[in-house]
């Protein structure tokens, strides 16, 4: 019996050694299991402009690789048009092959995406915290309640303005301070008359400065469903083509055709003012003979419309995973430690390419403290933040594009041809509402 039990007591210690070597064996495989997810993994990122998002990825992908030094990340420059194009064309047929894990796309753009392609992107929601960026980039970034994009760029609107052709028509800075439109216009006709510049550029097949009006109103071309079609009875919209069809008879603009023209003028001093995003600053700085010539206000409102404020957005676009891509934990990951929370990155980034970021943290960083010396001294990335902080937020919706397609020629027979507000644009109602039913 004391020999059965022996045997007994040596078999269970020789069992729980075993045991114990296997958990010991396992534990030591998961670590080493653990260590190959981070290790010999690639990340694809897909952006356009190489002056700036790529530049801005490069930055993330130096700081993402000092933590995971194993990751490779892939960047791949690549025009706007064909990322739309190549992403349409997969994501339509079910295919992800040649699909990048993560790509940029523009906010005009993307409830079209996630509208069209539910289940291709992933949701971010848990990722990052909504409440650490700027209010209005959250509504193009999000659908059925989830985020999925993670704010990137800032397109807050500014009025970039020559001090010394403004003091020469007899203004000073604090004049240009919350104007509207019409006090725009106003002060545009003396700087002409004193100086004989223009005050701005305008393109005839460029609706931007409509974008900013409406949107400084609360307004877009869709309801706040994204698909409601929202011309005809629209106000900004139509107190906006009012504003526009006054510039263009007012004899303060140089009409341009395109960017080339567009970036020539100011940058030859042919105009006294550029009213866009606040991205234009790089090529405005870039005129270095003009250097404490310039300085940056708030956008002008619409006088008419009392919703209208003195803050507004064109532009900007935000980062994505694909999700049946492949690897978009990996991804996600990436894009929370960057351009989801490190306000270092936005720090490095103000400086290299004029960052005007949506995360609020950036605007207590170092970069956004300082006095730009070609502004003549202004803190502007300070200013350029506060303002962002104020765009209303609309619903860009489905139909950006294609619904200007229609209205560029709306707006033209009503300033060439004389055409009644109210009539043409229940006449594009009807031309939109059947272009988004096919």
């Amino acid at each position: 019996m004391k020999t059965k039990k022996l045997i007994a007591i040596a078999l269970t210690v020789v069992m729980a050694l075993g045991i114990a070597g296997c958990a010991k064996s396992t534990k030591e495989n998961t670590k080493e299991n653990t260590k190959a997810d981070t290790t010999n993994k690639k990340i694809v990122i897909w952006a356009w402009d190489g002056t700036f998002n790529v530049v801005a990825a490069k930055e993330a992908k130096a700081i993402y690789l000092k933590e995971n030094p194993g990751v490779e990340v892939q960047i791949v420059e690549m025009a706007q048009d064909d990322i739309v194009q190549k992403l349409n064309t997969n994501l339509s047929s079910n295919t992800t092959e040649g699909l990048p894990n993560i790509v940029l796309i523009e906010d005009y753009r993307v409830q079209n995406f996630l509208t069209s392609y539910p289940d291709s992107f992933t949701d971010m929601s848990s990722k990052i915290k909504a409440t650490d960026f700027m209010e209005y980039k959250l509504k193009s970034d999000s659908s059925n309640g989830k985020l999925y994009g993670v704010p990137f760029d800032s397109g807050v609107a500014a009025l970039f303005y020559r001090t010394d052709l403004l003091k020469q028509a007899g203004y000073e800075k604090s004049d240009m301070e919350n104007i509207t439109w019409e006090k725009f216009i106003e002060i545009g006709k003396a700087v002409k008359a004193k100086t004989g510049k223009a005050m701005l550029t305008m393109d005839p097949n460029d609706l931007g400065i409509l974008r900013i009006m409406m949107q400084s109103a609360g307004q877009w071309y869709v309801k706040e469903d994204g698909t409601t079609v929202n011309l005809e009875n629209n106000e900004a919209l139509k107190e906006g083509i009012k504003v526009y069809k006054q510039l263009m008879e007012s004899g303060i603009v140089k009409q341009i055709s395109d960017w080339d023209q567009f970036v020539g003028a100011f940058q030859k001093g042919e105009v006294a003012s550029v009213p866009t995003g606040c991205w234009i600053s790089s090529s405005i700085t870039k005129a270095t003979d003009q250097s404490g010539k310039w300085a940056v206000a708030a956008i002008p409102k619409l006088g008419a419309v009392k919703s209208s404020v003195n803050a507004s957005n064109i532009g900007g676009a935000s980062w994505y995973v694909l999700d049946k891509v492949g690897d978009s934990e990996l991804a996600s990951d990436f894009l929370a430690k960057t351009f989801g929370t490190n306000k270092d990155l936005m720090n490095t980034l103000a400086d290299k390419i004029n960052l005007t970021s949506t995360l609020k943290a950036s605007s207590t960083t170092e970069n956004y403290q300082k006095s730009v010396e070609f502004y003549g001294g202004q803190k502007i990335l300070q200013d350029l933040s506060k303002w962002t902080s104020e765009i209303p937020s609309v619903n860009y919706g489905l139909y950006t594009y294609t619904i200007e397609d229609i209205l560029t020629g709306t707006v033209q027979s009503i300033v060439k041809d004389g055409a009644d507000i109210s009539t043409a644009l229940k006449d594009a109602q009807k031309q939109a509402e059947a272009a988004a039913i096919n």
